[in-house]
């Protein structure tokens, strides 16, 4: 039985393509970037090419990347490293009730603090009011952060117009693109951003490795001590063979993004119509306005952890949303801010995500399979 894998807003197989790029700095970059002979010099041009090429990705200026661990360690930087900088501002910052847990965990961490966090609701869609942001500013907010894709759903959020409203506030805007990245293209002055996180493992590249944009002037407390790597910003001798291996990635995800997208919707189409054509009950959580590769779809009379298993046994992986919490029984928390606490929709919904992985192939048969499963379980129930 060949397996198919629906899970790729998850985690994203490595392209060949990477893995040949990164075997030879393995082999033969072994100096430490920061060190002045010609061993570190080697290294260095390659961190230097790498912080060029995801700069242009985002269409940003190379001095304003920073290469993290990932895009928690991005997230948390991007949080808790402006938050500190710049409480002699003000103590208040806006989230949302939808953001990924590297964010809302850092928020809460915050909160310990002493700041104040307001966590916007959202619409059935899973969209964000800008109209909600705008009456929840004050004089004291500090930081707005807004995800740009949700993670469960594939929900774009209006991160643009939000950038528009804090133009003239004091307020730094911050935005988690983890999952925009690679599905919808990306500008960061466009979009009114001081910082943007983003990850290598979402588009193909090694996992380990993740980048934060932040302007320049922007004042940011280190989360760490004990170097000056990465202007000061991120401590620690940088991964080379990682970098080298994300900005290979990101490299690829350019040349052929038109072309993935366009497959992506065609897979999402034919799920769908898959679905249809078995005649089961099922319902699409979130808005029309999304990304093509992820969907996310309740089945009525079902319960996740039994879907999944069965999913599982047949071959098809799929999720129940956040890779980070996929071992927790809790109900999504995206889904109940969409819907309400005890909603049945926040207990029998599964996200399924497309991409190098699938074809118009095993997503046809991976939908029959997933209808066959559901039509078993909804009659045993």
């Amino acid at each position: 039985m060949k397996s198919i894998y629906f899970d790729h807003a998850a985690t994203t197989p490595m392209r060949q393509e990477v893995i040949d790029a990164m075997i030879p700095v393995f082999q033969d970059v072994f100096g430490n970037p920061s060190s002045v002979h010609s061993y570190g010099r080697k290294a260095r041009k390659l961190l230097d090419d790498a912080r060029k090429t995801v700069a242009q990705s985002i269409q940003a200026n190379e001095k304003d990347i920073t290469f993290t661990s990932g895009g928690t360690e991005a997230d948390n930087l991007a949080l808790i490293g402006a938050a500190r900088a710049n409480q002699h501002l003000g103590k208040h910052i806006i989230t949302t009730k939808i953001e990924h847990h590297a964010v809302l965990h850092a928020a809460e961490q915050l909160e310990k603090e002493g700041f104040e966090v307001t966590y916007l609701s959202v619409n059935e869609s899973g969209s964000v009011s800008v109209e909600d942001l705008k009456a929840a500013l004050r004089e004291d907010t500090i930081l707005v952060s807004v995800m740009y894709v949700n993670n469960e759903t594939g929900t774009i959020q209006p991160v643009a117009e939000i950038g528009a409203l804090l133009e003239e506030h004091q307020a730094l805007l911050h935005t988690d693109a983890v999952q925009a990245y690679g599905t919808i293209p990306i500008d960061v002055h466009a979009l009114n951003v001081d910082m943007l996180t983003v990850s290598s493992h979402k588009v193909s590249g090694p996992k380990g490795v993740g980048a934060l944009y932040a302007k320049e002037k922007i004042s940011l407390d280190a989360m760490q001590h004990g170097g000056e790597q990465e202007r000061k910003r991120r401590p620690g001798t940088e991964n080379t063979a990682a970098v080298h291996g994300f900005a290979k990635a990101v490299e690829l995800m350019q040349e052929d993004q038109k072309e993935r997208l366009t497959s992506y919707r065609q897979f999402k189409q034919l799920f769908v119509r898959t679905l249809k054509e078995s005649g089961i009950e099922f319902s699409q959580n979130g808005g029309r306005i999304n990304v093509p590769s992820i969907i996310n779809i309740s089945f009525p009379g079902t319960n996740v952890e039994q879907l999944l298993t069965n999913f599982d046994l047949s071959g098809v992986a799929a999720s129940s949303g956040s890779a980070c919490t996929a071992g927790s029984v809790e109900p999504s928390h995206v889904l109940s801010a969409m819907y309400g606490e005890g909603d049945e929709r926040t207990v029998n919904s599964v996200r399924f995500s497309f991409g190098l992985a699938n074809t118009g192939e095993n997503v046809q048969e991976g939908a029959q399979k997933v209808a066959q499963i559901v039509e078993r379980l909804t009659k045993t129930t």
